[in-house]
């Protein structure tokens, strides 16, 4: 075996499922090493690019339940973040009205009201065209939200909702793209139906919070964490429910969903990280929110992929790697088709 015929071995082993390279490694190294030029030693960047890719894709097919498990944590995503933007939205409307308020009327002193607008329109547009219109409908929320933290750092005299509170939102969102594509009426209306929920909620806790001149900052600690609980919650028992039918789609929800339940629980994690003792205020300092979302970051990000390749090792050991549709006659599996 040449060094390069043992490095592109290497790079397959690296990226493709143990099942697909006891089945065609030795074709799939073959092939590169036809391609490559006679004087080559290493393998180029574009050839590891494309096995990566290559092997993402074979790892993906053997996940089984992942499409699935992504539409179900879009949907989920979507009602918690309708729920979300339904409560605050009351509470601008509210909270204009105090006494000690410099404006009068609702919605005209926050940069979160076209925020929650935005979003809100993304739910009642999967509503009726759940396809490229709601993808559009997302990506105008997130611009928006994301142009609320610029506009609010000029001086407009404007003020917007704290990052601990946008910043679940705009992760909510992108997860919800997966609610994206045909669906039953019954589950494009769960988003609107927990928008409806809320409201009663927003509308009886909003008093409590008028007089307090960031009601974010007096709602959000505890708001929060208790969507990220419940959001938790109904992502196990969904997950063990499916599972007890052997439908992994809910395990795999779960999964997608534990980012934005960490940035849910942003504000709890960072005072577990804050070590400034009794007293310390109700929103941890920066540095242990900062350091709350990378730890939360990190855990999303190495989550998936240690899930995808342990389902590879786990449908590939010692049976026949499937690449084509129908039943296996040696093992009697059926597989997913190429």
């Amino acid at each position: 075996m040449t060094d390069l015929e043992r490095r592109y071995a290497r790079w397959t082993a690296l990226f493709y499922p143990a099942g697909y390279r006891r089945e065609r490694g030795s074709e799939l190294v073959d092939t590169y090493l036809s391609l490559a030029a006679p004087d080559r030693k290493r393998p180029s960047a574009a050839d590891v690019a494309d096995l990566a890719v290559g092997g993402l894709r074979q790892h993906l097919r053997v996940a089984q339940g992942l499409g699935p498990g992504f539409r179900l944590a879009g949907v989920l995503a979507l009602a918690t973040l309708a729920a979300f933007a339904t409560g605050w939205a009351i509470f601008e409307a509210v909270v204009p009205w105090a006494p000690w308020f410099p404006y009068r009327g609702p919605f005209l002193s926050s940069l979160g009201v076209p925020v929650w607008a935005a979003w809100l329109l993304a739910v009642v547009v999967h509503v009726v065209a759940p396809g490229r219109w709601f993808r559009w409908a997302v990506g105008l929320a997130v611009l928006v939200t994301a142009g609320s933290v610029v506009l609010a750092a000029m001086p407009t005299g404007m003020h917007r909702p704290p990052l601990l509170v946008l910043l679940p939102q705009v992760v909510l969102g992108v997860v919800a793209l997966g609610a994206a594509g045909p669906q039953p009426r019954w589950v494009r209306l769960i988003p609107l139906a927990a928008a409806a929920a809320s409201v009663p909620v927003a509308a009886s806790t909003a008093p409590r919070f008028v007089f307090f001149g960031g009601f974010y900052y007096a709602a959000a600690p505890t708001a929060l964490p208790a969507a990220a609980v419940t959001l938790l919650i109904v992502g196990a028992l969904l997950a063990f429910g499916l599972a007890a039918r052997h439908d992994y789609r809910g395990v795999w929800a779960l999964l997608i969903l534990l980012t934005p339940i960490g940035m849910l629980a942003l504000n709890s994690l960072g005072a577990m990280l804050d070590d400034s003792g009794a007293g310390r205020p109700v929103t941890p300092p920066w540095s242990s929110m900062v350091a709350a979302s990378v730890l939360v970051l990190m855990v999303g990000l190495v989550s998936m992929p240690l899930a995808i390749a342990a389902r590879g090792r786990l449908s590939s050991g010692g049976r026949p790697f499937h690449t084509d549709a129908g039943r296996c006659p040696t093992c009697g599996a059926r597989s997913e088709p190429a």
